[in-house]
């Protein structure tokens, strides 16, 4: 058994930041087989009745924001420990108690162009 410590620091309103997380149905795919690593994706909207809106290129989607059963925490691993041969020490940046669900086929953004008469 190894202890390990975990600090979780406070953010102006005394709890850890809060994150959520998107979740996504189907696959992200592009003309060109790049990795998404790092890239922008798209937009992230809310509407005035907290709806999640996501605009990916031409692409709309619609979702909804669900509570987590349990929640995650984000870790970071502090190595100065391990110099001094100590049990890894860990600080929490953040907690993902909700979470962006996108579970609907997107949508088609058609732009409304005027005829020419």
């Amino acid at each position: 058994m190894v202890q390990v410590v975990v600090k979780i620091p406070e953010s102006q309103h005394g709890q850890p930041n809060e994150w959520a997380m998107i979740e996504l149905q189907g696959t992200l795919e592009t003309r060109h087989p790049v990795p998404l690593g790092g890239r922008f994706i798209g937009d992230l909207h809310f509407t005035h009745k907290d709806v999640p809106v996501l605009i990916i290129g031409h692409h709309i989607l619609y979702g909804k924001v669900m509570t987590l059963e349990k929640p995650y925490g984000i870790m970071v691993k502090d190595t100065s420990q391990e110099e001094t041969g100590g049990p890894p020490n860990y600080h929490i940046t953040a907690v993902i108690k909700k979470k962006l669900l996108f579970k609907t086929r997107p949508k088609p953004i058609i732009a409304n162009v005027p005829k020419k008469i």
